[in-house]
């Protein structure tokens, strides 16, 4: 039951600027790092600069394992308790990969950080839930979400600051600060939002017989997998951007202002889709994406237009398209996944998040591996990821008429 605004010592202001800042965990802790990759390859990695794109995915993959068991344990222990606890793991990880001296130790130290960054980012949403309702709660996230996506713009450009000032491993100091700062923040001024009384028992039969559940059902299953091939095609961009602007087009120094602007462009895509999604649906959206996508890359590959004069004009028209594409795709297919599944809601939106993070991340990691800074590649990547999801889309589209579930 969501409790009464005037039990909190916060305004609505302060409450949705906290909330925002523990989202922008995740994204502060991936793009601010792009602009470093080049100076940690020369010291953690330079016989094999291509695995330092590693250092995100293996970030990735533990807020996907994290995801899992954040939202469960928040219902059994309380919102506050995880969050302290993920963020003190975040810390700590972000202070043994400050000190770190080879690859290994910074990938491990990133995967736990990432398992530490799930508990602020998942139970914030539940936070939420527990203090408003309805139109109120879609409301509150959505101003959330709407400052969240400003993050991504902003967080190259930091990072380069604090390398010009102290170094890469200055961006792992800033990690702790931040943190830090949120966690201070709502030990002082939030209280505790779900009680006692309302607190559910962790029972691990529950959460795999909810995973059983899902996991029968076409649609949801469908859904899933084509969310966890759309990750990885913007889990592999961002592993790659900022090598690619560095070593084929040599324009490392302009990356986080072209980044900026793009990741401004593509924030109007959620706007568009809160537009066209009521007349067109979830799955039609998502297979116009992917079909576009399919197009692009496939034409970009094809004639190899990523390299030349204009090679650099053409990456960015199809930066903005991935960044642009994922506004279009990952809110719909959660939608399509969650719609069934109402009655277990808060299990579904946890196992879903994780399988499909888990998945991409382990995609991305292995393809980005294998293309390097390959352009070309890249985009033979994402025409072969854009098509099997299509191919998923229309099979969910399939199986959403069958089962009558055309409002999808």
């Amino acid at each position: 039951m969501a409790r009464a605004p005037d039990q909190f010592r916060m305004s609505r202001t302060e409450f949705v600027a906290l909330i925002a800042m523990m989202f922008a965990s995740i994204a502060f802790s991936i793009d601010a790092m792009l602009p470093a990759l080049p100076d940690m390859a020369v010291e953690l990695s330079p016989d094999a600069p291509e695995k330092i794109p590693l250092i995100l995915s293996t970030f990735l993959l533990g807020m996907g394992l994290g995801t899992f068991f954040t939202g469960p344990l928040s219902d059994a222990f309380g919102r506050k308790s995880i969050i302290f606890a993920g963020s003190a793991l975040y810390i700590v990880a972000a202070a043994v990969a400050w000190l770190s001296q080879s690859l290994e130790v910074m990938l491990v130290a990133r995967l736990v950080q990432g398992l530490g960054a799930a508990g602020p980012r998942i139970v914030a949403m539940a936070v939420i839930r527990d203090r408003f309702s309805g139109r109120q709660m879609a409301k509150i996230a959505s101003i959330v979400m709407m400052i969240f996506t400003l993050v991504p713009a902003v967080a190259p450009m930091l990072g380069v600051f604090i390398i010009a000032h102290v170094g890469w491993r200055g961006i792992f100091l800033a990690f702790i600060l931040f943190a830090l700062t949120f966690t201070i923040w709502m030990a002082l001024r939030l209280p505790e939002t779900l009680p006692v009384e309302d607190r559910r028992p962790l029972r691990l039969r529950l959460m795999g017989k909810a995973v059983a559940e899902m996991m029968a059902h076409p649609v949801v299953r469908l859904s899933i997998f084509v969310q966890m091939l759309t990750m990885s095609m913007l889990f592999l961009t961002l592993m790659l951007v900022q090598p690619i602007y560095d070593l084929v087009y040599q324009r490392s120094d302009e990356f986080p202002y072209w980044f900026f602007m793009i990741a401004i462009i593509s924030g109007a895509a959620n706007l568009l889709n809160a537009l066209l999604v009521v007349r067109y649906g979830m799955v039609r959206l998502v297979a116009f994406a992917l079909g576009a996508q399919i197009v692009l890359s496939g034409g970009l590959s094809l004639f190899d237009l990523g390299s030349g004069t204009n090679g650099f004009v053409f990456f960015l028209i199809w930066q903005t398209c991935m960044f642009f594409q994922a506004g279009l795709t990952l809110g719909n297919l959660n939608a399509v996944a969650m719609e069934p599944m109402g009655h277990i809601a808060g299990m579904a939106a946890s196992v879903t998040g994780a399988i499909a993070t888990v998945g991409a991340a382990v995609i991305s990691a292995t393809v980005g591996t294998l293309v390097g800074s390959d352009e070309r590649g890249l985009f033979m990547a994402a025409f072969l990821l854009a098509l099997s999801g299509f191919i998923g889309t229309m099979m969910m589209a399939r199986a959403a008429r069958r089962m009558g579930e055309g409002a999808a």
